[in-house]
C-alpha cells in the first residue's frame, strides 16, 4: 500500500493526524514569503472605464498594479461593494453561473470540489442535525410534552417553554467565552465531532425526562456542546474559501441550507411519529427526541474523517500535500491571516491583540450589526407553530391536529430555503452583499409589520408567515461578510467572530424573555413590534458597514493591487491589521 493513501494519513490506524506540509522542525512554514511574493505574477488587466488608466508590473515582486483616477469619480461608485477590495479584472471575470472562478488553476479547481465535498457539504449536514436537535422542543411541545404526567407529559406550564429555551441559550452564551480559545487553538475536525456526539447523546437523554426541571437541565448542557458550531464552520469557512472571488458567500449559504432543513425535516419527522404513535400516550415527543439524537450521533462520527481542519494545520486524509499548498496560497493571495506557530497561548492573550480588537470599530459596529440580525426574526420562539395551533374551525375545535399540525409547520421553513438560495445567489450574481442583506430584510420587515398590525384577514397573515424565514436568508452573507472584514489576522478574525455572537446571542436571550411570553401567544404584539424595528436597524445598519468596509478596503488598497494617482482625498483612516 503507498504510504500517501489516506489511511496512512491516519493517527494509530483510525485517527487522522496533523499534516506536516513544508514546514521546519518549529512549525514555521517554508519560503512562504517567497510564495506570497509570486502570488500575482501572472494577473493581467485591461483598462475597463475612465477610471482606470494603466496597469504595471512592478518586477519588484511581479505583481501587476491597477492604476486608478479617482478625480471624477461619480456618487454611486459608492455602492460598488467590490470596488477597492479586487481589481477590475478580477471582479469582471467573476460569473454567477461558474461554479469556479475564470482564474482558478486545474489544480485550485479539483481542491475546491474536494472542499466542497469534504467541508461545504458535512457542514450542511451537520447543521442539519444540529437544528434537529434544537427545535424538536418545539414539536417535542406540539405532541404533548404539556400534558399531565400521567397522561405522558412532564406538565409544562405557562412559560416553561420560552424558560426553557432561555436556558438552552444561557448555556449556548456561556461556553462560548472559553471556546473563543478552543476555536483558535485547537484542531477542529476533533473537537466539533466530539461535542456533535455529546449533545446528540443528551437529545437521546431528552426522551427520558419526567419533569421540566430536568427538561432544562439536559437542554441547558445540550446548549453547552453546541455552544462553539455555529461560529466554528462559519470560521472553517472562512479558512478555505475566497471573499474576492465569491466563493465564500456561496458556500455560507449552502452551509445554512441546513438550518433551513432541519426546521422543515423537524416538522415532517414529528408528523410522521405523530402518525405511529399518536394513540400512545407519552411516547410521540420522546421518539422525536431519541430518532434526532441518534442521527446526530452517527453524522458527528463521519465528522472526525471529512473536517479538513484549516491550510495551517490541516487534517484531511483525503488532501494531497500540492492540495494544501495551493490551499495556502490561495488565503494569502486573499490576505487572509494564519494563526500564529508558536506561542499560542501567549500570542492569543497578548495585551497588544485585545486592545487593538476593543479599539477598532470592527468590535463596536459588527457587535450591533449582530445584535439587530439575531432578533429580526419570531421563528425561534415558534410563534408560527402556536399560531396554527390556535386556529379553530367553526365548532371551535383545533383545525389542525396530530401530525397535521407538525407538518405544516414545514411550510415557512421550506419556503425560507428557497429564500435563502435567492438571497446567496443575488449576493453573487450583483456582486452586491450589502444588497443582498438590504433586500431581504425589506421583505422580512414587510411580514413582521403585517403581523405587529395582526388585524387582518387570514389570508394576509398567511402571506405575512411565509415571508418569515427572509429574515434568516441573510445571516450566512453577513457573516461571510463578516470574515472578509477582518480577515487580515487569524487571532482578530477569531475573537470578533466569536465575541460578536456572544454578544448577539446574549442579547437576544433577555429580548426573547421579554417579547416572546408563552402565555401572550399567538398575538405576541411586543414581539412582533420589536422585530419589526430591529429588522429596519439591520437594514440601516448594513449601510454603514457598508461605508466603513469601503474606507478600509481604500486604505488596503495597494495590498488588493490598486493604486491611485491624482488623489486629493488619499486621508483615509488605515485599519490597524
Amino acid at each position: 500500500m503507498s504510504a500517501d493513501t489516506p489511511f496512512k494519513r491516519m493517527k494509530w490506524g483510525f485517527l487522522p493526524r496533523r499534516r506536516i506540509v513544508d514546514e521546519d522542525e518549529d512549525g514555521n512554514f517554508v519560503d512562504m514569503d517567497q510564495i506570497s511574493q509570486k502570488l500575482s505574477s501572472n494577473d493581467v488587466n485591461s483598462e475597463k472605464n475612465s477610471e482606470i488608466i494603466v496597469n504595471e508590473n512592478d518586477e519588484s515582486t511581479g505583481i501587476v498594479y491597477e492604476y486608478r483616477d479617482e478625480t471624477n469619480r461619480p456618487w454611486w461608485k459608492f455602492f460598488d461593494e467590490y470596488e477597492y477590495r479586487v481589481k477590475t479584472e478580477v471582479k469582471n471575470n467573476r460569473k454567477w453561473y461558474h461554479w469556479f472562478h475564470e482564474d482558478d488553476t486545474k489544480l485550485e479547481k479539483k481542491l475546491i470540489t474536494k472542499l466542497d465535498i469534504l467541508l461545504c457539504f458535512y457542514s450542511l449536514i451537520a447543521y442539519w442535525v444540529k437544528y434537529l436537535d434544537t427545535v424538536n422542543l418545539v414539536n417535542g411541545y406540539l405532541a404533548g410534552m404539556p400534558l399531565p404526567k400521567d397522561q405522558g407529559g412532564i406538565n409544562m406550564v405557562g412559560n416553561d417553554l420560552i424558560d426553557t429555551q432561555v436556558i438552552f441559550n444561557i448555556g449556548t452564551v456561556l461556553f462560548q467565552i472559553p471556546f473563543m480559545y478552543c476555536i483558535y487553538a485547537y484542531p477542529l475536525s476533533y473537537v466539533l465531532p466530539a461535542m456533535d456526539i455529546a449533545w446528540s447523546i443528551l437529545t437521546v437523554l431528552t426522551a427520558e425526562v419526567k419533569n421540566t426541571g430536568q427538561l432544562q437541565a439536559v437542554r441547558f448542557l445540550i446548549g453547552v456542546f453546541e455552544s462553539g458550531f455555529y461560529v466554528a464552520y462559519h470560521s472553517l469557512l472562512a479558512s478555505w474559501y475566497r471573499s474576492s472571488t465569491g466563493e465564500l458567500a456561496r458556500r455560507a449559504g449552502a452551509y445554512y441550507i441546513g438550518q433551513y432543513m432541519g426546521v422543515l425535516t423537524s416538522g415532517l419527522i414529528s408528523g410522521g411519529i405523530e402518525r405511529v404513535f399518536g394513540g400512545v400516550p407519552g411516547q410521540s415527543w420522546r421518539w422525536i427526541f431519541r430518532i434526532d439524537g441518534i442521527l446526530s450521533i452517527v453524522v458527528g462520527l463521519i465528522g472526525f474523517y471529512v473536517i479538513p481542519g484549516t491550510p495551517a494545520d490541516c487534517y484531511s486524509i483525503f488532501l494531497t500535500d500540492d492540495e494544501i499548498r495551493a490551499a495556502r496560497r490561495r488565503m494569502i493571495k486573499d490576505n487572509v491571516g494564519f494563526r500564529p506557530r508558536k506561542d499560542v497561548f501567549k500570542q492569543f492573550f497578548d495585551w497588544k491583540l485585545w486592545k487593538t480588537i476593543f479599539s477598532s470599530w470592527h468590535f463596536y459596529v459588527l457587535s450591533i450589526w449582530c445584535i439587530f440580525l439575531w432578533n429580526n426574526a419570531s421563528g425561534p420562539a415558534g410563534a408560527y407553530a402556536l399560531w396554527l395551533q390556535s386556529l379553530t374551525k367553526a365548532d371551535g375545535t383545533a383545525r389542525y391536529v396530530g401530525g397535521q399540525l407538525q407538518e405544516l409547520t414545514s411550510l415557512t421553513p421550506s419556503l425560507g430555503l428557497l429564500y435563502l438560495i435567492l438571497v446567496c445567489m443575488f449576493a453573487d450574481l450583483f456582486k452586491s452583499r450589502w444588497g443582498a442583506i438590504v433586500i431581504s430584510q425589506i421583505l422580512n420587515l414587510t411580514g413582521n409589520l403585517m403581523l405587529a398590525i395582526w388585524d387582518l384577514p387570514e389570508g394576509a397573515k398567511w402571506f405575512a408567515w411565509c415571508l418569515q424565514y427572509f429574515s434568516w436568508s441573510a445571516a450566512p452573507v453577513v457573516y461571510a461578510f463578516q470574515g472578509d472584514i477582518c480577515r487580515f489576522d487569524h487571532r482578530q478574525r477569531q475573537v470578533l467572530l466569536v465575541s460578536m455572537n456572544i454578544i448577539a446571542q446574549t442579547f437576544s436571550i433577555w429580548i426573547s424573555r421579554l417579547i416572546w411570553p408563552t402565555v401572550e401567544a399567538p398575538r405576541y404584539l411586543k414581539g412582533f413590534s420589536t422585530i419589526t424595528a430591529f429588522t429596519f436597524m439591520l437594514i440601516v445598519w448594513t449601510i454603514l458597514v457598508l461605508y466603513l468596509y469601503k474606507r478600509q478596503e481604500r486604505a488596503h488598497a495597494k495590498e488588493n493591487g490598486i493604486i491611485f494617482i491624482n488623489d486629493q482625498s488619499d486621508e483615509e483612516v488605515v485599519v490597524s491589521k
